[in-house]
């Protein structure tokens, strides 16, 4: 039996919780072959929640993935069988999708409950334009999170389906990446020359951000919305390298912003060719140079 193993504070992670709730109160109530997870929205999915988070839509809750003929069945015994609360946490509390208080063992088909997240099923293949339009959020609801039972397995297939890009949409955002940044290095050291340092402020974090993205996409880790995004970093291998300089180049002291961002996007660069997916080319930074009636003009 999963017991639930308390923080320092008293507090219990999201996912522990989920677990626990499946493997003691839940799963006695299913007698039929079900996935049985805690996957979706959620901080507590990415292993992100707090004490804080236990203001709204956090508690005992946990999916039943199954066949469609066993949905309605499934859903009464939960609806009779569950107990009240587990372990002092009560197990109807309000849900904001529902406007009502209500238990959270969600139980439905795996297909529909996959095309709910994701608008489509990747068993049936996913081309480039479908990858590329896929916020990473959502590949994160189906690959975050953790899977308590998979009896048939399925579920765990369509998260290694979507576990990471294809090869050649992986390229694709890294060239891409590559691409503005290239296009916004130079505003940021024309704005640093003129002395707009709100300007540079600006093009620095955008800079960050780019830089950051690109770590993400090196270490093949599909990156969180915003509220997680700096703390999703800080768990890349990339982070101790890559930590202090973001933080001195946001600091907005120059000349070591401008030192600290080129050293960061050197060292993504020799990173990238230690990826091996192209030929390499030796980091350098130079300076701007823009095309202007065949001649060359330094910006």
């Amino acid at each position: 039996m999963a017991t639930l193993a308390r923080m320092g504070d008293g507090f219990v992670p999201g996912l522990d919780l989920a677990e626990a709730f499946y493997h003691r109160a839940v799963a006695p109530l299913i007698e039929v072959p079900h996935a049985a997870c805690l996957l979706g929205e959620g901080s507590e999915v990415l292993g992100f929640d707090t004490p804080r988070s236990q203001d709204h839509e956090w508690g005992p809750q946990v999916q039943i993935l199954l066949k469609p003929e066993h949905v309605e069945a499934v859903q009464s015994r939960v609806r009779k069988g569950l107990p009240p609360d587990f372990d002092g946490f009560a197990t109807a509390w309000y849900s904001l999708a529902a406007g009502t208080v209500t238990h959270h063992v969600r139980v439905m088909p795996l297909t529909d409950w996959i095309v709910q997240v994701l608008g489509l099923d990747p068993r049936g293949g996913m081309d480039s334009a479908a990858w590329l339009g896929m916020p990473q959020q959502r590949l994160l609801h189906l690959t975050a999170g953790r899977v308590f039972r998979d009896d048939d397995g399925e579920l765990t297939r369509v998260r290694r389906l979507l576990a990471w890009y294809p090869g050649d949409v992986w390229a694709w955002l890294m060239l891409s990446g590559w691409h503005l940044i290239g296009n916004t290095e130079p505003l940021r050291g024309r704005c640093v020359e003129t002395g707009d340092m709100i300007g540079v402020r600006l093009l620095t974090a955008k800079l960050c951000r780019l830089a950051m993205e690109l770590a993400f996409l090196q270490e093949r880790r599909y990156w969180p919305y915003d509220k997680w995004f700096g703390a999703a970093f800080g768990r890349l291998a990339a982070s101790t390298v890559l930590s202090p300089l973001v933080e001195t180049a946001l600091s907005g002291a120059e000349p070591q912003a401008t030192a600290a961002l080129r050293e960061a996007l050197l060292w993504l660069g020799g990173r990238h060719n230690d990826l091996g997916i192209t030929a390499a080319v030796r980091p350098a930074y130079g300076p701007f140079e823009v095309g202007i009636n065949g001649g060359a003009t330094a910006g």
